[in-house]
């Protein structure tokens, strides 16, 4: 997927990933992920997530990466937030507080770009990326993580093939995809039901998120 096609579904708001609300499961496990601790939290490919809020608000300084630049602005804008600007390469920075955002590709991100990195929150970078690219998102982010980090990973999947993103992620997949480099926990699947928003948009049956605690061995 090239980045042309990420810029245009931004500029026409074709951005039915996006959740408009704080993911239910970030809130039912985050606390046991994380425990009391205000560790730095990173949120790969993040879209405009208020997820972000959410994290920011309980104490994490956050660090997102985004390609688009709408994404980023509005992020702020709809928050009714300011954030300083500080264009560069390979990434523009918004910075409001403790909470970043980096506007460019991730896959140029570089192991001291993260150092101070202890946790991870994934709700729609690895479901965003067809089969193709998703060793290599995952080759990358092993890559440039340091040591005892831990990941907060929530998938889908379903049976009927659809025109993603998101796309279907099995969770015999996730194992595959992880399993060299972190300890994998399936913690939870809960299957959609049909009314569902996400189902019933696409006229799924069958469809579950999962989520899984990852830990950097």
């Amino acid at each position: 997927m090239e980045h042309a096609f990420w810029h245009e579904r931004w500029a026409k708001n074709e951005i039915g990933f996006h959740e408009g609300t704080v993911n239910q499961y970030l809130h039912e496990h985050w606390p046991e992920l994380a425990g009391t601790d205000h560790e730095a939290v990173f949120v790969p490919l993040c879209g405009k997530a208020r997820d972000m809020w959410w994290l920011h608000d309980r104490g994490h300084p956050v660090l997102g990466v985004e390609l688009s630049e709408i994404a980023c602005k509005d992020f702020f804008e709809e928050a009714q937030e300011k954030a300083r600007v500080s264009p560069g390469e390979p990434f523009t920075r918004f910075v409001h507080d403790d909470l970043q955002i980096w506007c460019g590709d991730f896959f140029q991100l570089a192991p001291p770009d993260l150092q101070h990195i202890r946790l991870v929150y994934d709700r729609a970078a690895l479901i965003a990326l067809p089969p193709d690219m998703r060793p290599k998102y995952v080759e990358h982010l092993s890559a440039v993580l340091p040591e005892n980090v831990r990941i907060l990973l929530i998938t889908l999947d379903y049976d009927t093939q659809i025109k993603g993103p998101p796309f279907n992620v099995s969770n015999d997949e996730v194992h595959e995809l992880y399993g060299l480099d972190f300890d994998v926990e399936h913690v939870l699947t809960n299957r959609l039901g049909r009314d569902h928003p996400f189902a019933k948009r696409r006229g799924l049956e069958g469809a579950s998120e999962s989520v899984f605690r990852l830990t950097r061995r």
